[in-house]
């Protein structure tokens, strides 16, 4: 959020959003939906905790320099999204070759930990410092973590690069959702979202095709990371030539711009201190050690670990305490405003979980997250370790999702924009969702490729019709200047959700293994206890390859192929049981107007009246900092 407009926020609260009877799910024209207050079912906030309305632009440019910056914004997507899956069936092979044993996990759970973690921070920072410099340090941070992985020899390097990978992705799914809202208006925002969503997705699917492909080639799995490299000093020259959008109130221009006189230099040199004590310090402490120790708990809990160990309940219940105390904390500013530590500007600001719209979807979008990653992190165990299949098949035969889910998601924001209507779509996905999770729990060693190709359409069609429809309800009850906020709040849980959706699935499938292999024979156990000693533990997943259950003799290579089928129903069912919640949400939703005109101080610099421009941000800066103080608050 600005800096000038949280320092005249409270004066002038956000009108109220419009919407329709939240009962009423028939698509219709927007134009039709009645004007209702959105807050209605909720508390009013003060006045204080309320944004200005950022100006008005009747329409948005779509130039060439347009095009270029959505171009890019979907290149970087798509390398973000290939990291997120390129390990699901290159993993095994890389954890044999690192000797990584139980540690395998971190390797994908360390990249969605710190993923999430820093989003709400990137967030703040792109307010505070503008988009384009963070755009390009997270570009940077990226690259970085991509170097330490591919170059690594040992487990500690690996895991450590890909938590400095997971940083810069996390920060790319943030940045690219806050960039298409600065240069488009709310009911069309669907479309460009579309296209860099969909090419998302695409990455998803295609990343353990690549991975697959990768590692067959021994030390090539290598490339599983560097492959980022030339695409990302790419990316960064494209951010360098295009993204120059108006820094609104909240960044100081491009020192190229500088006016030279006393009054904006002095400004500039106060710029970077009164930035710096804006920041939520102490917010996003608590959130990124909350987060820490509740993942460890979930990494470990039932695998290396008792969940009844201390070792296990110290850090979750930790972790849970923390993540209370932090939504206390950014709350402190309102409900004790005498509270000397309250922050100043909070990372994650408490009005946009003011209304049950934004509250529903955040809740919606980690479940829906969480599943995503579930179905792309376990279907490969059931192809490679039930079916016998190789990563690089594996990958393929997790081709049919993109084949439906991503037309899906194309004709959900068509929907979206010629009705403006988003909760029918989300009640549509998330039960057409739910239905393809339920037919995951028929696949045994016996199913047809017709069967698992038509369950995973079902699942991908569910899953489209809300990738790219979320985000739009969310930030539809809320006020345009809170739009970054926003959309930082809902990547963080879009990526909070994919760690869990990582960590449970592979808590129940370990814990439920483990369980049956240890039955009798004639209950569906495994006969040879050396064998079974193999895949307890943990390590049920990083045997999950074609080449280790094939060196298995018969016939205790059909017992330990039963295992990993009825362990993979266990994590189909529970599955079930997340998809019907988020259906059962979305009748909490209320149908908001969505908004047609671009009301924002960040679209496309046309780069006139620079001059002008930075001497009157210069006047604000010195008011502010004369009023406020450099590093008060």
């Amino acid at each position: 959020m600005a800096i000038a407009d949280m320092a005249i926020a409270d004066d002038h609260p956000p009108p109220a959003a419009s919407t329709s009877d939240s009962n009423d799910t028939t698509i219709k024209p927007d134009n039709d939906v009645e004007a209702k207050d959105v807050l209605s079912d909720a508390p009013d906030a003060p006045a204080a905790d309320h944004p200005p309305d950022a100006p008005k632009v009747p329409s948005f440019q779509r130039g060439p320099r347009f095009w270029a910056i959505i171009a890019t914004l979907c290149v970087i997507g798509l390398l973000s999204s290939l990291e997120n899956t390129v390990v699901t069936t290159s993993l095994p092979a890389i954890a044999a070759l690192l000797d990584l044993g139980e540690n395998y996990i971190w390797v994908t759970n360390v990249f969605f930990l710190t993923s999430a973690a820093v989003q709400p921070l990137f967030g703040q920072l792109a307010n505070l410092f503008g988009r384009r410099w963070v755009t390009l340090a997270i570009i940077a941070l990226f690259a970085l973590g991509s170097g330490l992985a591919g170059g690594a020899r040992n487990a500690a390097t690996l895991i450590a690069g890909r938590a400095v990978q997971g940083m810069g992705s996390g920060g790319i799914n943030m940045i690219v959702d806050i960039i298409v809202s600065d240069l488009v208006p709310l009911r069309e925002r669907g479309n460009y979202m579309s296209m860099v969503l969909s090419v998302y997705f695409v990455g998803l699917a295609l990343g353990p095709y690549v991975g697959g492909a990768l590692v067959q080639h021994g030390a090539s799995w290598r490339w599983v990371f560097y492959i980022n490299l030339p695409v990302c000093g790419a990316a960064m020259l494209m951010i360098l030539l295009f993204l120059k959008v108006k820094p609104g109130r909240a960044s100081s221009s491009d020192g190229d711009d500088a006016v030279g006189d006393t009054h904006a230099d002095h400004a500039d040199r106060m710029w970077l201190l009164h930035r710096l004590g804006r920041i939520d310090y102490l917010g996003n402490l608590l959130l990124i050690a909350s987060t820490v120790a509740v993942l460890y708990a979930l990494t470990y809990g039932g695998t290396r670990l008792p969940w009844s160990s201390a070792q296990i309940v110290g850090p979750l219940v930790a972790g849970l305490v923390g993540l209370a105390l932090f939504m206390l904390y950014e709350a402190s500013a309102t409900l004790w405003p005498a509270f000397p530590l309250a922050p100043r500007e909070a990372v994650v600001p408490p009005r946009l979980f003011a209304n049950r719209t934004s509250a529903t979807i955040f809740a919606v979008t980690f479940i829906n997250a969480a599943l995503l990653y579930w179905l792309f992190f376990f279907l490969p165990v059931y192809f490679q370790a039930v079916l016998g299949s190789s990563p690089t098949r594996s990958g393929v035969q997790l081709l049919p999702a993109i084949v439906i889910g991503v037309p899906a998601a194309i004709a959900a924001v068509l929907l979206l924009t010629r009705y403006g209507r988003y909760k029918p779509l989300h009640l549509f996905g998330f039960g057409v969702n739910t239905v393809g999770l339920g037919l995951l729990t028929l696949l045994d060693q016996d199913s047809s490729t017709a069967a698992w190709v038509l369950f995973q359409v079902v699942v991908a069609a569910g899953s489209g019709f809300v990738l790219n429809t979320l985000l739009p309800g969310c930030q539809a009850p809320l006020s345009e200047a809170d739009q970054a906020a926003a959309t930082a709040a809902w990547s963080f849980m879009r990526s909070f959700g994919s760690v869990w959706g990582v960590a449970i699935p592979a808590a129940i499938f370990s814990n439920y293994f483990d369980r049956l292999a240890a039955r009798p024979v004639a209950q569906g156990g495994i006969s040879d206890p050396a064998v079974a000693a193999q895949f307890r533990n943990g390590r049920s997943y990083e045997a999950a390859t074609a080449a280790t259950i094939q060196a298995i003799p018969e016939p205790v290579r059909s017992e330990v192929v039963g295992v990993y089928v009825a362990a993979l129903k266990y994590v189909w069912r529970f599955s079930i049981i997340l998809g019907g919640v988020s259906f059962f949400l979305v009748f909490f939703e209320k149908q908001v107007k969505m908004r047609t005109e671009l009301e924002t101080e960040y679209g496309l610099d046309d780069g006139k009246d620079k001059k002008n421009e930075k001497a009157k941000k210069a006047d604000v800066e010195l008011a502010d900092v004369a009023k406020n103080g450099v590093l008060d608050g």
